[in-house]
C-alpha cells in the first residue's frame, strides 16, 4: 500500500453550478500556453525558477482538525533565500503535527519547519537552514500578485504526480472564481476569490507556483477539478502581507527563528460575491447599487453577500444569509481584499457595518475577534484520540459554536464506545463538558478500567444527544494522556502529561465493575465506523477455501445489553456455588428465575443450558492488533465450562477471541449483566479460547443464576445422532433447534490468507443437516443439556479472480473432548506457566503438538500412490469408517519436525501403532508429557514409494499467545506466529522479527516500511530476535537515517532507510506481565521521557 497523495476530497458544486458535479481536489498543478513572450524568454524564466521549485515530502503524524494523518509529497518554492522560507499550500504545511523534508532539483535534502499556517487561506510556510544547501546555485522566486490578469500566458512548475520536474502550460481565464469547495468536513478557504485556468493538474503540484514570462509568481496552485482540466490558484496579495511579517520577525531575532505574531481578524462570517441581478432580487435598493458601482473599481459586477455566520461569533444574531454588505466603516466595500485588509487591521476593535436586508438598511457595530484565537494549537492524545477544542474550519462546516470539545480522532477507547469522527463531547461522567480542560480534569479523576456514560453530539445528527458507555483502558495500552502544544518557533508540538501521574488504580472486579450504570441508551452503534483503524496491512496473494462463509465479523447497530433469566431447573455440575445471603436476595432469585418459566414451548436441553450462555464482545487495540488479526471488533456466543466463587471460566471460538491482547466484555443469558473477562488459554492449534471472569462481579444473585455447563466428551458423537444446537440471539434470549450430525469427522481444509492470521488446522469438526446460519454460534447439546461440541466460528478468506479477495466465516462444531481435557489440567494444577487470575496464581496448561500441517487422503487414492496391501488392510481394520491416511502438507518453519517430514509423506504409525486422524496424533503427543522420554515420535512414514522409520521431535507450546511486541518508528513488530511459520519459510539470517502493522502518519509510512516483511538487519546488525532488535535500537538516536534490511514473506529481500523520529513516535515495548496479569507499555528509546 502506497503513500497516499496530498488530496482534499470532492464535493458537487451548489447552487446554478450544480449541473457541473464539480469535484475538485487539492493537488499540485496549474495550467500553461504560449505567451507574447517567445519561447528563449520561457526558457531563461524556467531556468531561473525551476532550481528554487522543492518537492515536500510531508508526513502528519496525528489526525487534527481538517487532516487526518497520513504520508504525501506535494510542491514548494523558495521566496526568501537569505532566511531560507518556502510557501506551499496550508493543506501541506497542516494545521496539526507535521515532519516534512524538502528536496531540490539536484536531489540535495534538508529538513524544513512549519513557521506558519494561515487559519483561512489555503497558503503556508516552512523555514530551512539556508547554509544546508552545498552544491546549488538558485535564486528566490520574487511574488508579484499585481501581474495577475485574464489572458495571462503562465507556466506552473512543481511536482505533478510525483514527477519530481514538470512544467504545464496554461492561460489565465478567470480571476474572481469562487474558493473551490472540496469535501463537506474538510478544509475549504473562503471570502476570497480564485483565479482559473486550464492545466490538468494531478497530485503533488500543490503548492507550486504560477509564473509569468519574466519568472515571476503569480498566483499559488492550490486544488483542480478530477472531471476537467481545471485549475484553481490563490491570490497572493495575502500572502505577500504575511511574508513581510515573518521576515521582520525574523530579521529582529540574531540566532534563531521565534514564533511571529500576523495579525488576522474575523467575525465569523463568510461571504459570497453575487451579482448585482441577484443582489436585486435580494432586495437591493436601486441607490445603493449606484453608490456601489460608482465607488468601487471600473467594472465592479457586485457585492459581498453574507452566506453563513458561525453561531456564537461576533456577528451571531447581528447578521443573516443574504445580508448584503455595503460599508465597513464608512467606505463602500464590494470587495474581499478590502474587506479582509481592514479586518486585519481591526483587530479586537469595533467597527461599524452598513447592510440592506431586504432593501432595510442596517447599521451594526462589532467587535472584530482574533482569528487565531479560535484556531486550535493543542490538543489532547488519550488511548490514541486525538480531541481539541473545534476550530474556525470546522465550526463553520458543521454550524457549531468555535472552542466545543472536538473529537478529531476517536482512537481506541472512543471508538470501542461508538463515538465517531467529528463527533462533539458534550457530558462525560455526569459532567457537562464545555472546554478541553473540562474533560481533562474528569479524566484525571477516574481509575483504570472504570466505565462511566458519555454524551456527544455529531453534525450529521445535530439535534439529538447520544449516549454510549465508555470504558477507560485498563491495560497499558497507550501512553498517559498527553498535552500537545504547538511551538512555532521550533516547528514542533511538544508534549507533556495531561495531568500529574497517579498509581495504578483499578476498579474492582477482574477488569473493572459491572455495569450498572443509569441513562445509558444502548442504541447507538450505528455511530461505528470501519475506518476509525489506524493500523493498516499491505497484503500478498493467498490461497483460501471456497467454502461457505459471510463477511468478518463486525459489531451490528442493533446489539442489545438486556439480558434474560434462567430457569430454576438447572443441573448440579458439583462445583462450588455462591451462597445467597439474605432473604432479600432469595426473592429477587426468585422473581428472576420466574421469569422463563412461561417459556414451556422450550426444549429440556435449552432450558438447562440458556444459564450457561454469555455473548462476548471483544475489541482488539489497533495499538496491538498483533498474529494478523483481522478486525477491530469481533462477537459471539460461549458457554460457562467452570463456575465455582473464585474463578469462572468460558469457552469460545478464535473467531470470536483471536489474541490475548484484546479487551472481552461478556454478557451473561441467565442474569441481566455485563462484566469483563480475560483470555486465559488460546489453544495454539484447536479453535477455542478460555476467557475467565470473577464470580464475585456477578454479585451474590448473578452468582447464584450462573451455571457452568455439564461436559459431556466420550461417547463421541456419530452420524445420525440427534443434538441440539442451543445458541443466543442478540438480545440474549436462547434459540434451540433439533439437528441431526450429517458428519463427525470433517476434515478442515482453509488455506492461508493474504495476511496470514490463525486457521483452524488438524481439526475434525461436526457437520449438521441445518442450522441458523454462518453467524450463529453456540452448543451442541444431548435431550438432558450436556454440552458434546461447541458450535463455533471459523475464519477463512473467498478469493474473487486474481487480486481480490473477502474475509468469510461458517460456523462448525468443534467436539468438548480438547476443551475437556483442558479444563481438568487447569483446575488439578497440573504443570505449566503461571497466571494470575482473580487475584490468585493458577498454573496454566502447556501443549505438545507434533508442528505439521496434515490432511485426510483416500486409501484408494493412497493405492494409487503405491502404498501396500497390508498397510491398507491395517489403516482400515484401525478405522473403518474414515478409511483415509494422512499426509504431510507442510512443516511449520523453525519446528523440530522441519527438514524430517516432507510435503506429501504419508503418515502411517506412530511408535508402530496405526493412526488414521488427528486425534490418534493429539494423543500421543500427550502421553510423552507423562513419559520419560526426550519428546520424540517414531513414525512409520511413506515416502516416494518407500516405507521409512523416523524419530521426530514434538514441541511444547503455552496458551498464552503472542505476549510482546514492539513499537518502533510506528511499525508493530512480533516474533513471527504460528500463522507465518506455517508458511514453511523463515529467512535465513534467522527468525527475524515479523512486521505485523504499520501506522498512519509514521515514519515507516513516510519511508515505506510496511508489513509483511521480516526486519533481518539494522544498520548492518543482525536482528534474529526481539531482544537483538531491541538492543539495536537502543542505540539509535533521534533524526538518524537507519538502513533496513527486510525479508518479504515471499522471500524477496530489500533494503530501504528510514529517519527515526523519537519526538513524535518513541520506541516502546508492550509486554504480558502474568504477575499482575496486565498489558505494560514500557519506553525503548524516546527523545525525552519525562514527556512521553
Amino acid at each position: 500500500m502506497g503513500d497516499p497523495l496530498e488530496r482534499l476530497g470532492s464535493e458537487t458544486a451548489m447552487g446554478l453550478e450544480s449541473t457541473m458535479k464539480e469535484e475538485l481536489c487539492m493537488e499540485i498543478d496549474p495550467p500553461f500556453r504560449e505567451n507574447v513572450a517567445t519561447a528563449e524568454d520561457w526558457r531563461k524564466a524556467l531556468n531561473k525558477v525551476v532550481p528554487a521549485v522543492v518537492v515536500l515530502r510531508t508526513t502528519a503524524c496525528r489526525a487534527f482538525d481538517t487532516e487526518p494523518a497520513g504520508a504525501s509529497y506535494a510542491t514548494g518554492f523558495v521566496v526568501d533565500k537569505r532566511r531560507g522560507i518556502v510557501l506551499t499550500n496550508r493543506h501541506v504545511v497542516k494545521p496539526g503535527p507535521v515532519v516534512a523534508e524538502a528536496m531540490f532539483v539536484n536531489r540535495e535534502e534538508i529538513t524544513v519547519h512549519p513557521i506558519y499556517r494561515d487559519p483561512v487561506h489555503d497558503f503556508g510556510f516552512f523555514r530551512f537552514n539556508p547554509d544546508a544547501i552545498q552544491f546549488l546555485n538558485y535564486e528566490e522566486i520574487p511574488l508579484a500578485p499585481e501581474a495577475a490578469c485574464v489572458g495571462l500566458e503562465i507556466r506552473v512548475v512543481g511536482n505533478d504526480s510525483g514527477e519530481k520536474v514538470s512544467i504545464l502550460a496554461g492561460t489565465l481565464a478567470r480571476l474572481d472564481r469562487d474558493a473551490p469547495h472540496y469535501k463537506k468536513d474538510g478544509y475549504k478557504d473562503f471570502n476570497t476569490f480564485y483565479m482559473q485556468a486550464a492545466s490538468g493538474t494531478k497530485g503533488g503540484s500543490s503548492g507550486s507556483p504560477v509564473i509569468d514570462w519574466q519568472g515571476r509568481a503569480v498566483a499559488l496552485n492550490a486544488g483542480s477539478k478530477t472531471t476537467s482540466a481545471s485549475a484553481f490558484f490563490l491570490p497572493l496579495e495575502r500572502v505577500v502581507r504575511a511574508l513581510k511579517f515573518l521576515q521582520n520577525g525574523r530579521d529582529s531575532y540574531l540566532s534563531k527563528w521565534e514564533a511571529v505574531a500576523i495579525p488576522r481578524g474575523t467575525l465569523q462570517v463568510t461571504f459570497l460575491h453575487k451579482g448585482f441581478d441577484e443582489i436585486r432580487r435580494l432586495g437591493l435598493r436601486s441607490e445603493t447599487e449606484q453608490i456601489a458601482r460608482h465607488a468601487s473599481i471600473l467594472g465592479e459586477t457586485g457585492m459581498l453577500v453574507v452566506d453563513s455566520v458561525v453561531p456564537g461569533g461576533p456577528a451571531h444574531s447581528h447578521l443573516e444569509p443574504g445580508d448584503v454588505l455595503v460599508r465597513v466603516n464608512g467606505e463602500v466595500i464590494t470587495q474581499f481584499l478590502r474587506l479582509e485588509t481592514l479586518l486585519d487591521e481591526s483587530v479586537d476593535q469595533q467597527i461599524e457595518l452598513q447592510t440592506e436586508r431586504g432593501g432595510v438598511q442596517l447599521n451594526i457595530n462589532l467587535v472584530v475577534q482574533d482569528l487565531h484565537s479560535i484556531t486550535p494549537d493543542y490538543f489532547l492524545e488519550v488511548s490514541g484520540a486525538v480531541i481539541h477544542p473545534l476550530s474556525y474550519q470546522q465550526a463553520r462546516n458543521f454550524r457549531f459554536h468555535c472552542g466545543l470539545v472536538y473529537v478529531s480522532e476517536p482512537g481506541y477507547m472512543l471508538f470501542r464506545a461508538g463515538v465517531p469522527r467529528h463527533a462533539i463531547i458534550k457530558k462525560f461522567a455526569g459532567e457537562e463538558i464545555s472546554k478541553l480542560e473540562d474533560l481533562v480534569s474528569v479524566l484525571s479523576k477516574l481509575s483504570r478500567g472504570a466505565r462511566v456514560p458519555l454524551e456527544y453530539i455529531s453534525y450529521t445528527d445535530r439535534h439529538r444527544r447520544k449516549s454510549v458507555l465508555v470504558t477507560v483502558d485498563r491495560h497499558e495500552w497507550y501512553s498517559p494522556p498527553q498535552i500537545y502544544t504547538r511551538d512555532d518557533s521550533s516547528g514542533l508540538w511538544t508534549a507533556k502529561p495531561a495531568f500529574e501521574s497517579k498509581p495504578l488504580l483499578l476498579s474492582s472486579g477482574i477488569n473493572g465493575e459491572a455495569t450498572h450504570v443509569k441513562h445509558i441508551h444502548q442504541g447507538n452503534n450505528q455511530e461505528l465506523t470501519n475506518g476509525v483503524a489506524s493500523m493498516d496491512t499491505s497484503f500478498d496473494n493467498s490461497s483460501a477455501e471456497s467454502g461457505i462463509g459471510s463477511k468478518k465479523r463486525r459489531i451490528e447497530d442493533d446489539l442489545s445489553s438486556d439480558g434474560v433469566a434462567a430457569d430454576s431447573s438447572l443441573h448440579e455440575t458439583g462445583e462450588d456455588k455462591p451462597s445467597v445471603p439474605n432473604p432479600i436476595v432469595n426473592a429477587i432469585l426468585k422473581d428472576y428465575q420466574g421469569a422463563t418459566v412461561a417459556a414451556a414451548n422450550a426444549s429440556v436441553a435449552e432450558r438447562v443450558i440458556e444459564p450457561t450462555l454469555v455473548m462476548f464482545e471483544v475489541h482488539v487495540p489497533p495499538s496491538c492488533m498483533l498474529d494478523g488479526v483481522h478486525s477491530q471488533h469481533f462477537f459471539g456466543t460461549g458457554v460457562i465450562i467452570y463456575h465455582s466463587q473464585n474463578m469462572g471460566l468460558v469457552a469460545v471460538d478464535k473467531n470470536t477471541v483471536a489474541i490475548s491482547a484484546s479487551d472481552v466484555m461478556l454478557s451473561f443469558a441467565a442474569f441481566p449483566i455485563e462484566i469483563p473477562g480475560e483470555v486465559v488459554f488460546l489453544h495454539p492449534v484447536h479453535n477455542y479460547a478460555l476467557v475467565a471472569y470473577d464470580p464475585t462481579a456477578l454479585g451474590p444473585v448473578g452468582a447464584s443464576m450462573v451455571r457452568a455447563a455439564e461436559l459431556l466428551p466420550d461417547p463421541a458423537l456419530r452420524r445420525g445422532d440427534s443434538v441440539y444446537l442451543v445458541g443466543l440471539s442478540r438480545s440474549l434470549q436462547a434459540t434451540s433447534r433439533k439437528s441431526i450430525v450429517t458428519n463427525p469427522c470433517a476434515a478442515l481444509n482453509i488455506g492461508s490468507a493474504d495476511c496470514p492470521r490463525y486457521r483452524a488446522t488438524n481439526m475434525e469438526v461436526i457437520e449438521l443437516d441445518t442450522d441458523f446460519g454462518s453467524t450463529f454460534s453456540g452448543v451442541l447439546t444431548d435431550e438432558q443439556g450436556r454440552v458434546q461440541a461447541i458450535w463455533g466460528s471459523f475464519s477463512t478468506q473467498l478469493k474473487f479472480g486474481c487480486n481480490s479477495s473477502e474475509d468469510h466465516q461458517f460456523v462448525r462444531g468443534i467436539p468438548i473432548y480438547t476443551i475437556s481435557k483442558v479444563l481438568d489440567k487447569i483446575v488439578s494444577g497440573a504443570d505449566g506457566t503461571p497466571l494470575l487470575i482473580n487475584g490468585v496464581k493458577r498454573s496454566m496448561p502447556l501443549v505438545r503438538i507434533l508442528e505439521v500441517e496434515l490432511y485426510p487422503t483416500l486409501l484408494s487414492k493412497a493405492r494409487s500412490f503405491g502404498l501396500s496391501d497390508d498397510w491398507i488392510q491395517a489403516l482400515v481394520k484401525k478405522d473403518p469408517i474414515r478409511r483415509q491416511v494422512l499426509r504431510v502438507k507442510g512443516c511449520l518453519a523453525g519446528s523440530k519436525a522441519e527438514n524430517l517430514l516432507e510435503q506429501g509423506d504419508m503418515v502411517l504409525a506412530v511408535n508402530k501403532e496405526p493412526v488414521t486422524c488427528f486425534r490418534d496424533i493429539e494423543n500421543v503427543c500427550q502421553e510423552l508429557d507423562s513419559d520419560d522420554n526426550d519428546g520424540k515420535l517414531n513414525l512409520t512414514i511413506f515416502r516416494h514409494g518407500c516405507e521409512m522409520d523416523l524419530l521426530v521431535g514434538t514441541d511444547v507450546r503455552d496458551g498464552n499467545g503472542t505476549s510482546r511486541a514492539i513499537n518502533w518508528c510506528g511499525c508493530i513488530v512480533q516474533d513471527p506466529h504460528p500463522a507465518v511459520r506455517a508458511l514453511g519459510f523463515l529467512p535465513e539470517e534467522g527468525h527475524g522479527v515479523y512486521v505485523a502493522r504499520w501506522c498512519h502518519g509514521s515514519p515507516v509510512h513516510r519511508y515505506g516500511l510496511y508489513a509483511l516483511q521480516w526486519i533481518v538487519e539494522v544498520n548492518g546488525k543482525p536482528t534474529p530476535d526481539i531482544d537483538a532488535f531491541v538492543n539495536v535500537t537502543k542505540e539509535l538516536e533521534h533524526g538518524e537515517f537507519v538502513r533496513v534490511r527486510t525479508v518479504h514473506l515471499n522471500g524477496k529481500p530489500r533494503v530501504l532507510t528510514l529517519k527515526q523520529d523519537l519526538h513524535y513516535w518513541p520506541a516502546w515495548e508492550l509486554r504480558f506481565d502474568p504477575e499482575t496479569a496486565i498489558w505494560r507499555r514500557n519506553i525503548i528509546k524516546a527523545l525525552d521521557c519525562s514527556i512521553i
